[in-house]
């Protein structure tokens, strides 16, 4: 956060992610009773409700944002102390200003959108009351995510979105594959999770040690200077701090190696794919990336390293998708590959142009998710695209919308992809932190995901229909409650663009760069494209040839897929067993990723507690159970000793001295005569040995 920016007091900014907490509440509580005895409606309208009450919450504060100057754009409620140990002093604070002015928006926007689409999607659930409280809780942990203003209570919001997702992801779990893939993502995720703890100590530990002993982000970007030459075990301080916080935006945001948990996460819901694992959880580590911008700029080899790992990501999750016949997997590959995309933007410190993309990938990638349980709804909860086809005359609404999705996600040109897509690939061509392979390798993943998005469509709504006669009788459009959403998505996927029209194309069309002048007072600072604002000469002239370029590669893969899957020109069969069929079972395998994770981790941990268990009972419960012998004997020894030879002899010495007592007895008999002789024997005794002891001298 901008250390310039002026906190304006506003307590009822607190508001929104508090509403959709009440509704989570009530609806954990008393929502059983009420879908029982008022109906289902009750549970959607508490849902739905609070959700849109705290988007015109949201709406409001950006309102009140943009009527503020610039440099005084935060809006902060501060509602009470929280922790007090030591120095450390950490209040319940939550802010907005203009990054996560934008995140509540969408949050809160699309979100709701979801909930709505919810209504008609879990028709007929008998535990929609439980479904609805956890997408309450989960939307109420999301927005403390984005409107903390300390790391700690961000960490708290992290916590949350990573039990609901857990939660919904398995909520039919008498579906065993459902609860392991629940199980699989929260388990991966705390591995990442331990890396952002981590790093949050070593910040605290670093500026505590600085006299600043704060996690606010207010207090530490003015004083990032501390972490200029602080170092630990040999390593500069910022760079450990924020290699550990990656570890952790890896986990959440689904970046390798943390990435196998997210296309299993489809066993849920579709509403849940949609709100979850493409416009909100998912870009957890992005935005938390984005909001410690400053820190981050400290640490150039993590810029780098997030810049590859992105891009590495994008490209095995595009190539995954290629080949995917599961039309949510495919969606979800695509959802690793765009957040590549984001965390690529992210590594070459095009902070905007990554949050740009992430607005304009919530709207479409939510469209398709939302068309893609369209599908399955008509088809009885088929997901096999290989017995799909010819579904447009069926479901035009759900294919038109679908279509506008997918023009934008493939990066056409007027369509909100285009814009995002070009933004974040420019940076990567001319970023300080960037490279012309940066770029080049984000241009092949745009190609591929043409390619992957085109046969998806092709697949699912052209051609003849490959679905067996039951679900052709039944097919039918989806009701009014689900494709509103759709249609309101598919807007989203193309004007959102123009919030962010490069300035070598908006200066010739009279159209703003507006993101670019939000996000200024946030990320002036810290900007890293060296091509920024530059829309004349050699700049502009290169920019519109990359731009080119990066469309006709595009236009390449679209073209290939309808050559494949449209017109049949080229055979797919023909394509997969090239080189003996090799890459094609490659990709069909996951790059055998799932495999190595469970022989070498899975497996491997088993092993190692199968191993600790022989020690412990063979060894170590062997030497506890000798040494228990050894001293039970030496026991049962000691007790014989003292059986049979020490209470002997003391009953021996106690017997003796009470004979002798007994005998010494009769000597005292009362009588003084007795007595008398007694003496003078006892004299004349003595006489007699003194008589005897001088004669012998």
């Amino acid at each position: 956060m901008n250390p310039h920016l002026v906190a304006t007091p506003a307590a009822w900014v607190a508001l929104v992610p508090l509403l959709p907490l009440s509704g989570a509440i009530v609806l954990g509580l008393g929502g059983a009773w009420l879908q029982h005895r008022v109906g289902p409606r009750a549970v959607s309208a508490i849902a739905c409700g609070t959700v849109a009450a705290a988007f015109l919450l949201a709406l409001r504060a950006l309102a009140t944002l943009i009527g503020l100057p610039p440099d005084d754009r935060l809006l902060v409620a501060t509602l009470w102390p929280w922790l007090e140990v030591g120095g450390l002093a950490v209040d319940v604070a939550l802010g907005v200003d203009p990054l996560s002015a934008v995140m509540i928006l969408v949050v809160t926007g699309v979100g709701g959108l979801i909930h709505g689409y919810a209504i008609g999607y879990m028709h007929g659930e008998r535990g929609l009351w439980r479904f609805f409280a956890f997408l309450n809780l989960f939307t109420f942990a999301m927005l403390i995510l984005v409107m903390a203003e300390n790391l700690l209570l961000l960490f708290l919001g992290w916590e949350g979105v990573g039990f609901c997702s857990w939660a919904l992801i398995g909520f039919w779990y008498r579906e065993p594959a459902n609860a392991v893939a629940g199980n699989k993502a929260f388990i991966v995720n705390r591995i990442g999770d331990l890396g952002f703890v981590l790093g949050l100590v070593l910040l605290f530990w670093t500026f505590a040690d600085a006299g600043v002993p704060t996690l606010a982000f207010r207090l530490m970007e003015p004083r990032a200077d501390v972490l200029q030459g602080a170092q630990l075990w040999g390593m500069p301080v910022a760079t450990l701090a924020t290699v550990l916080l990656f570890l952790g935006a890896t986990g959440k945001s689904a970046q390798i190696p943390l990435y196998v948990w997210l296309p299993d996460a489809m066993a849920g819901p579709t509403p849940v794919s949609a709100l979850i694992h493409a416009a909100t959880m998912v870009t957890a580590g992005v935005y938390m990336i984005a909001r410690l911008h400053w820190l981050f700029a400290l640490a150039p080899f993590t810029l780098h390293l997030i810049a590859a790992v992105g891009l590495a990501t994008a490209f095995l999750a595009a190539t995954l998708a290629l080949v995917e016949t599961d039309i949510k997997k495919v969606l979800a590959y695509s959802t690793v590959s765009q957040l590549g995309y984001m965390m690529l933007a992210m590594g070459v410190g095009a902070w905007g142009a990554g949050i740009f993309h992430l607005v304009t990938h919530a709207f479409f990638k939510a469209g398709l998710f939302l068309a893609a349980g369209s599908v399955m709804h008509a088809l009885g909860g088929e997901q096999d695209m290989r017995r799909m086809g010819g579904l447009w005359a069926a479901l035009p609404h759900t294919a038109v919308t679908c279509l506008v999705a997918t023009l934008a996600i493939v990066g056409t040109p007027c369509f909100a992809g285009f814009f995002s897509k070009d933004a974040i690939l420019w940076a990567a061509f001319s970023s300080r932190y960037g490279h012309p392979l940066l770029w080049a390798g984000g241009t092949v993943v745009a190609g591929l995901t043409a390619f992957y998005m085109v046969r998806q469509f092709v697949l699912v709504f052209l051609g003849t229909s490959r679905s067996d006669a039951d679900a052709r009788q039944h097919l039918h459009e989806s009701p009014a409650v689900m494709t509103v959403p759709l249609w309101i998505l598919a807007v989203g996927a193309v004007v959102a663009g123009y919030l962010g029209v490069p300035p070598v194309l908006g200066e010739s069309l009279g159209v703003p760069h507006v993101l670019e002048g939000w996000f200024a007072p946030l990320f002036g600072g810290h900007a890293a494209p060296a091509g920024a604002g530059e829309s004349h000469g050699a700049h502009a002239e290169l920019e519109l040839g990359l731009m080119i370029a990066s469309v006709t590669v595009a236009a390449g893969g679209a073209l290939l897929a309808w050559l494949m899957y449209g017109a049949r020109r080229i055979a797919p069969e023909r394509v997969s067993d090239a080189l003996a069929g090799l890459p094609y079972r490659v990709l069909r395998h996951r790059y055998w990723v799932d495999e190595v994770y469970a022989a070498v981790f899975v497996r491997g941990t088993v092993s190692l507690a199968r191993v600790l268990t022989w020690v412990d009972t063979q060894v170590i419960d062997r030497l506890v159970d000798g040494a228990a012998t050894v001293v039970r004997g030496a026991a049962v020894l000691g007790r014989s000793i003292d059986d049979w030879l020490v209470d002997p002899a003391v009953n021996a010495v106690a017997d003796a001295t009470w004979a002798v007592g007994r005998a010494a007895r009769h000597v005292q008999t009362g009588a003084v005569t007795s007595y008398l002789y007694g003496v003078l024997l006892g004299m004349l005794g003595g006489v007699l040995l003194w008589w005897s002891w001088a004669a012998a001298r």
